[in-house]
């Protein structure tokens, strides 16, 4: 996932505010966050560390999500994908409106 700053600071105290049988996931996600600076041309550099644990190799997809980004290995994400879309459409989407 990918916040800005004030989207991050939301995040990160709803994460700090869990109990203590979620500390490890607390500890995934807080202590495996990073900042990163976007360089004269807009583009970020995603850490090595980050890039495996994301296990992006090559080609990305950035989705906006409201208030913040998910970055995906694009295989992966096109995979995923595929798979949802032959499953059933979740109930909270029966009475939606589009």
């Amino acid at each position: 996932m990918v916040f800005p700053r004030p989207e991050w600071e939301k995040f990160r105290e709803r994460i700090a505010q869990l109990p203590m049988s979620a500390q490890w996931w607390k500890r995934i996600f807080l202590g495996n966050a990073m900042d990163v600076d976007m360089d004269a041309t807009g583009r970020v550099l995603v850490s090595p560390e980050l890039r495996e644990a994301a296990g992006i190799s090559k080609d990305t997809m950035l989705l906006g999500m409201g208030n913040h980004f998910e970055l995906w290995d694009k295989a992966t994400y096109d995979a995923q994908e595929a798979k949802a879309m032959q499953g059933d459409m979740p109930d909270v989407f029966k009475d939606f409106s589009f």
